[in-house]
């Protein structure tokens, strides 16, 4: 009697895999520089911290500004052709950026810019999320985050090769928006509509949803943006060169790229949202650690691993989100992470600017390690809440 054959797993979509996170990384190397290369220019403006906080906190608001309207769009002209625009879009801004040179119009266009790139965010984590299979899913996105913090790590050691002055930093990150146009155009087919279900889900009902992970969410971006903008002002406070803190950023993203595959893998064995409350109290810690150790070499591990717990963070929300949730439900509930990372942005660096200014250079410190303790808190606490009612 014939035998039936074994049931063999859906073969990985790697061309679709690899198109996503070829454009997620030249999107996050165009990210990477443009953070402290605003710092930097801002500075030699003679702005003080404070505003140049403020001022990192404009493209947050612009994706809090655009993520209510991400799915409606997608719907309306599809998710390929959304990603396009915007990429095009983020390019045209950017070249405004470099033409004008004027640190009070960057207000504008940085809030633009943020519009522009949400869009681009929120689309390739569902694409990612949607095209890695279950089982495989923290090892997938692991590797996403990880290559996505090369990219990042690409935008400061850009910096550090080619400085500041002039158009190279700016025609370096107008490149990278048409790169991702251009593989958008060659993989487009290949994406998953992740529409298939016509119920809509409103953002704000995932406050009641998952609230530790939008708190993750934004915790997570305060911390990456915080640390993007003013480690550079906390590095002069040392007397540490720019270049050298340039070096210094590198290092921390570089931190991704090393561990954030490690994480994932663990977190297909551990539950993800206990590798978040870890990677949250690790990350405290470190930053603790941080007035000890930043005129030694010690900072350079310290800030290794303080870059891939911060953002280890995000990862493990994310493969928490993609294990919890699918179609529209998905596709809102990126969006809402997404509000979550432009409100934590706008939070994060702005707060850190003005506590430098009232409390000298350890209010950076303090204010990180503040949110990520809160983070631990509220994080067990949900995590107690939900054992308690079986979820």
């Amino acid at each position: 009697m014939a035998t039936a054959p074994t049931p063999r797993s859906a073969p990985l979509p790697v061309a679709a895999l690899a198109g996503v996170t070829a454009t997620v990384t030249v999107f996050a190397l165009a990210q990477g520089l443009s953070y402290p290369l605003f710092t930097f220019l801002m500075q030699e403006q003679g702005m003080p911290p404070a505003m140049i906080g403020l001022s990192a906190a404009m493209t947050p608001l612009g994706i809090i500004a655009s993520a209510p309207f991400v799915p409606r769009l997608t719907r309306l002209v599809g998710g390929p052709t959304l990603a396009i625009t915007c990429a095009i879009t983020a390019s045209v801004l950017l070249f405004l950026v470099g033409t004008l040179q004027n640190g009070w119009a960057w207000f504008l266009l940085r809030f633009l810019i943020g519009v522009a790139i949400d869009p681009l965010y929120v689309l390739s984590e569902v694409w990612m999320i949607s095209l890695a299979p279950a089982a495989k899913r923290g090892r997938i996105m692991g590797l996403y985050t990880a290559i996505v913090g090369a990219g990042f790590a690409g935008g400061p050691l850009t910096l550090y090769l080619v400085g500041t002055t002039g158009w190279a930093p700016f025609a370096i990150g107008i490149a990278a928006f048409l790169a991702c146009v251009a593989i958008l155009v060659v993989i487009g087919p290949r994406l998953p509509t992740m529409l298939d279900d016509h119920a809509a889900v409103p953002l704000k009902s995932f406050l009641h949803l998952a609230p530790a992970l939008l708190m993750a969410t934004a915790v997570a971006a305060a911390f990456e943006q915080t640390i993007l903008s003013l480690l550079p002002v906390y590095g002069a406070a040392y007397g540490i060169a720019a270049v050298t803190m340039s070096a210094l950023l590198t290092v921390m993203i570089s931190g991704n790229i090393v561990l954030q595959l490690p994480l994932g893998l663990l977190a297909e064995r551990v539950s993800p949202r206990l590798l978040l409350i870890g990677c949250a109290a690790i990350s405290a810690g470190g930053v603790a650690l941080l007035p000890v150790f930043v005129a030694t070499p010690v900072v350079w591990p310290l800030l290794f691993v303080v870059g891939a717990t911060g953002y280890g963070i995000y990862t493990m929300a994310l493969i928490e989100l993609g294990n919890r949730f699918t179609g529209s439900a998905l596709v809102a509930g990126n969006a809402a992470f997404a509000v979550m990372w432009g409100l934590g942005g706008i939070a994060g660096p702005p707060g850190a600017g003005f506590a430098i200014q009232a409390f000298g250079p350890q209010g950076l410190p303090a204010v990180l390690m503040a949110m990520c303790v809160a983070l631990v808190v509220f994080a067990l606490y949900r995590e107690k809440v939900r054992r308690r009612s079986g979820d």
